[in-house]
């Protein structure tokens, strides 16, 4: 199969394609760097040095002549390239990860909320027309996030909810309350999909995915070129690297708020076999489909509680630190969203478990020497004033 990979240059678009290239697809990748730029803008990077896009393609080429990766250099705005690339590859997949991931950097500022908005939505919006134009019958695959939810007082099921009001009842799909300017954009791409599948008739998988943890996949560990990347920095670090990372240096785990907050939690090898599952089982002409991607559900808190524990046992003595939640968001509140349809698909969960932990906190003490401490804890708040 045909398969192009949008955003294969970040944390789960080279795996992604490194996976399907493996399992015998033709892997074709797009990226702008765009999240290069914005690292290099603000002074953060990676814990360990990613190689370029272009070094690490033609390294797996190398290594897998039989399973080439071909990438281009490019940018979803510009809706003449993506335009030129689907009316000269004619994918039969795509997978869409090539957006702004980061909801901090979407609410620090003006300029930052208008530039997730224009490149999240514009960008997905050519992506759709091109899509309509050159390769109607491909399925998309669309990487959304559980965040556009919010948390609302009732079971969260896969996309949509059947209702009845007035002695009258419908389907449609589930409200959204997103958390921020970053997750506004992908519910805003989550209406415009619906409408494309709609009206065109496009065929459209939308995951909406939880928080991703863990570095090496089956291929990341064939050269130390193919490594992915560890963020643990306050605009792109998830709470379980930062939390990994702390324990590692002798450092508090820092929780925001009471840690009451609930969140949803999968592994990366999880997210490749869930990509795999999507692949294997598309979205019919027509079909909005929605699944929720993640097989564990925490508190901030329980999470706090399980790095404490698996530092423990390496004979670290670590403490929690509560800072000020910069984010705005209900400190308790009712969590409870469906993840069933990749479970009866045959996904078998890899859960957090303290081996897991132990193996991230051992490599991070290691390269310890590349940690900048300085950009840790957060510095954007959602209600600062200036903006």
């Amino acid at each position: 199969m045909k398969i192009l990979v949008i955003g294969a240059d970040g944390y789960l678009g080279w795996p992604t394609a490194m996976r399907l290239s493996s399992k015998g697809h033709r892997v074709f990748c797009i990226d702008n760097f765009s999240k290069r730029k914005i690292e290099l803008e603000n002074g953060i990077k990676p814990l360990f040095k990613i190689e370029t896009m272009q070094s690490r393609v033609n390294l797996w080429n190398k290594i897998k002549p039989k399973n080439k990766i071909k990438f281009y250099y490019g940018d979803l705005l510009n809706h003449r390239f993506i335009y030129q690339l689907l009316s000269k590859i004619k994918p039969e997949a795509i997978i869409h990860y090539g957006e702004q991931p980061s909801a901090p950097y979407s609410m620090a500022g003006r300029e930052q909320a208008v530039f997730t908005q224009h490149n999240n939505i514009i960008g997905n919006l050519n992506l759709l027309f091109a899509i309509k134009k050159y390769c109607p019958s491909t399925h998309l695959i669309k990487l959304g996030t559980m965040g556009v939810y919010g948390t609302p007082n009732i079971d969260i099921e896969e996309g949509y909810l059947k209702i009845k009001h007035k002695n009258r009842s419908d389907t449609i799909q589930f409200p959204v309350k997103p958390h921020s300017y970053y997750h506004l954009s992908k519910a805003a791409d989550s209406f415009n999909l619906s409408f494309a599948s709609r009206v065109w008739g496009t065929r459209v998988t939308d995951l909406n995915q939880g928080v991703v943890y863990g570095t090496e996949t089956k291929e990341t560990i064939l050269s130390e070129k193919f490594k992915t990347s560890f963020h643990y920095d306050h605009l792109f670090g998830t709470v379980i690297n930062r939390f990994c990372l702390q324990a590692a240096i002798g450092k508090p785990l820092t929780v925001y708020g009471k840690g009451t907050q609930t969140r949803t939690f999968l592994n990366i090898e999880d997210t490749l076999n869930c990509i795999e599952l999507a692949i294997k089982n598309p979205a019919k002409k027509g079909e909005f489909k929605v699944r929720n991607q993640f097989t564990e559900i925490f508190s901030i808190k329980q999470l706090a509680q399980k790095v404490l524990k698996a530092s423990k046992k390496m004979g670290l003595k670590i403490k929690v630190k509560n800072l000020k939640n910069p984010r705005h968001e209900m400190t308790k509140h009712y969590y409870n969203p469906s993840n069933k349809s990749f479970l009866k698909l045959g996904l078998k969960p890899r859960l957090l478990n303290d081996d897991f932990l132990i193996s991230e906190i051992k490599k991070i003490k290691r390269i310890k020497s590349n940690i900048d401490l300085d950009t840790i804890d957060p510095t954007v708040k959602w209600d600062q004033k200036e903006i």
